[in-house]
């Protein structure tokens, strides 16, 4: 056989490829065990979590029991309405020396007690006396009686539950005689004459509204809207100088934005759920904390808006009143009053 005959008949060597097929196996298995491990203990920290949340939401009971409420879209906060920081030049006042002062007043003189809360009003007691208007003379005084279920410290439960059992009424100084002159009010708040006397203001904060009862004139007896669909939900109403209103807003309906209020509105088992498992501290943190003090014309229309876009100095205002050319802001949460020039808004 030549040289050349062998090497056609001699078989080229393949290369070896050596793997670890047969490690394979194990380290598949490894693998999946240390996953099925974690799978597990992840969902015994899932169950340990959900089922006491679960027992919570199944078993207790909720504070409130709530209705679905209808509320528009809120306006575009566009125009008079775009947020500003015009708030923030107010300055504070007795810093620390305060606790929620939310409403200002001029009082002199002698103070006593005009109606009790005991008396029963038409078969039911006053439980949350809220803000009042009296007239030049001093004879008659119109007040907010919030709700006969909640009290002050319940705000909130009042807001979300949207309970219909606020008044508006008229006491006269003269005769001592209550008049219930608006029921079925969802949280009347802030109530404010107007300049002529024929007419009275009151706030209705969970419609985020405002409500006009006339007094004297042709429409003496009659109600109506004053002005709808708010940025805010409004609280006092005070005179300007302009011959409108200032009305006070410790948070806003954003627009654009989310506003956690409204979005509830139409969701009553989520706030059945909310109000199981956290307490109303917990849920105003939860709330948007942009101040608005809003100016209105004689017939409702907005005139100018005053932003704090997160409180920063003006929180949680809840009044704006004016006086010898300065806005002096209320607040029930802040633990000061702040004064604002006017010729700074």
């Amino acid at each position: 056989m030549s040289e050349a005959d062998g090497l056609r008949q001699r078989r080229p060597l393949r290369p070896q490829v050596v793997t670890d097929d047969g490690r394979a196996p194990e380290a598949k298995d490894g693998s999946s065990f240390s996953g099925r491990v974690f799978r597990a203990t992840f969902l015994m920290l899932a169950v340990s979590l959900v089922l006491p949340l679960l027992g919570a939401m199944l078993l207790l009971d909720s504070p409130i029991d709530p209705q679905p409420l209808s509320l528009k879209e809120p306006p575009l906060l566009l125009g008079v309405l775009q947020p500003n920081t015009k708030l923030r030049e107010a300055e504070r006042l007795f810093e620390n020396q305060l606790i929620g002062p939310e409403s200002i007043a001029n009082i002199g003189g002698e103070v006593k007690l005009l109606l009790s809360s005991e008396t029963p009003i038409e078969g039911r007691k006053l439980s949350f006396v809220n803000d009042l208007t009296v007239t030049r003379d001093g004879r008659k005084i119109y007040f907010t009686d919030s709700s006969s279920k909640w009290q002050r410290r319940d705000y909130l439960l009042l807001v979300m539950e949207g309970t219909d059992d606020g008044r508006l009424l008229e006491y006269d100084t003269e005769t001592k005689e209550v008049k219930v002159l608006l029921d079925h009010l969802q949280f009347p708040n802030g109530v404010q004459l107007s300049p002529a006397e024929d007419f009275v203001l009151v706030a209705e904060t969970t419609m985020a509204r405002i409500r006009r009862f006339y007094v004297s004139g042709l429409m003496k007896g009659g109600a109506d809207l004053f002005v709808e669909n708010l940025p805010g939900f409004p609280d006092n109403i005070r005179a300007s100088s302009s011959g409108g209103y200032w009305v006070g807003m410790s948070t806003i309906r954003p627009n654009p934005g989310f506003s956690m209020l409204d979005f509830l509105s139409q969701r009553p088992y989520l706030k059945r759920m909310i109000f199981k498992l956290l307490s109303q501290e917990t849920v105003v943190k939860f709330v948007r904390r942009h101040s608005l003090v809003l100016e209105l014309s004689d017939s409702g229309a907005f005139r100018r808006s005053l932003h704090d876009p997160d409180g920063q100095v003006a929180a949680y205002v809840s009044e704006a009143h004016e006086h010898d050319g300065h806005l002096y802001l209320g607040s029930f949460r802040a633990p000061f009053l702040c004064r604002l020039r006017l010729q700074d808004a």
